[in-house]
């Protein structure tokens, strides 16, 4: 698999792997041992970077990537992120917490069950407004000098912030949502992430799978599935949305290729720093992604591509109100 470079000098393979649904977030918890298995396919097959963070479980999708990565150490880019207060006793999220002594403990024990001597990109998960970027910045930015840390992330964080945190420590990479029905970076945050040589990855870049087409409006999400919350997961809203699949259903025929192929060869064709991390808890829908980075978009392709899926209007926010609050600050 190609090689990507985020930032200055993070090389990471050009398509990654989103952890997070093996553990949490989508109904019930995958097999740790299959999730094992997976993690090392991918690998064989030229996947290097793997993204995961403390709150996902919380911190039992941390502890299975570093088991499953520890035989892979050096030849691997792994993702974290810290800025949540996560309730010592349940578990629950209570907040945000940037403050560097929640920074520097999320370090110390995401290098624990990470398994490794440093984190490779170290993310805000989101923009706390109780405390001031650049000395978020400056936080990770000494975790750096003292060699815990090796490259400083953003994650669904506004242009401003992105400005103001990259004075202070070079931002090597923003993570935000992006694919085909969510199209709001390329408004501003993808040429501010080009002018100041920012890498990005997209994360959902299959639409929470709603765009593989698996997904329609019969299809019953459990209740501990948080999509269930989202708004455009909603029955009317899956409906209505169901024409964009419809189009790379369309698209996809006529390349003898799958929907999510196509939204993978798109973000990939996009820009030479962009790296997509989707999420699966199957092996054939790992390789079934895989076999994106063999499908080369031309320039005519990819304008076709976004001015049909620009004149289908996709109904429902991306998520709650309360989240929505949370990004773009």
């Amino acid at each position: 698999m190609k090689k990507r470079i985020l930032g200055k000098n993070l090389e990471v393979s050009e398509l990654g792997l989103g952890c997070m649904g093996m553990s949490f977030g989508y109904g019930d918890k995958a097999d740790d041992q299959e999730m094992i298995k997976l993690m090392h396919v991918a690998f064989e097959h030229g996947i290097t970077f793997f993204d995961t963070a403390e709150v996902y479980g919380p911190y039992i999708n941390e502890e299975l990537v570093g088991k499953a990565l520890a035989p892979f150490k050096n030849q691997v880019v792994i993702a974290t992120k810290f800025g949540f207060k996560i309730d010592p006793n349940d578990g629950k999220m209570l907040g945000l917490d940037s403050s560097p002594a929640n920074i520097r403990n999320v370090a110390e024990a995401s290098l624990k069950r990470l398994k490794v001597d440093a984190i490779d990109l170290f993310y805000q998960h989101r923009v706390d407004p109780e405390i001031p970027i650049e000395e978020v910045a400056g936080t990770v930015k000494d975790l750096i000098q003292e060699g815990k840390v090796k490259h400083f992330g953003l994650s669904e964080a506004g242009a401003a912030t992105i400005r103001k945190a990259h004075l202070e420590q070079a931002v090597t990479a923003l993570q935000s949502e992006y694919s085909l029905w969510t199209r709001e970076p390329e408004q501003e945050i993808i040429p501010l992430l080009e002018e100041l040589g920012i890498g990005f990855v997209p994360f959902s870049p299959l639409g929470k799978g709603f765009l593989t087409g698996k997904i329609d409006v019969n299809t019953k999400l459990k209740e501990n599935d948080f999509r269930s919350t989202l708004p455009r997961f909603t029955a009317e809203a899956r409906n209505s949305n169901q024409a964009l699949v419809e189009l790379l259903q369309q698209i996809g025929q006529m390349r003898n290729t799958t929907p999510a192929q196509i939204c993978l060869a798109w973000l990939i064709a996009k820009k030479p720093w962009i790296s997509p991390i989707p999420g699966t808890t199957k092996l054939h829908r790992l390789h079934e992604n895989l076999l994106s980075i063999h499908l080369n978009l031309n320039p005519n392709e990819i304008e076709e591509i976004e001015k049909a899926s620009a004149k289908i209007q996709i109904q429902g926010a991306r998520y709650s109100e309360a989240a929505m609050k949370m990004v773009g600050r």
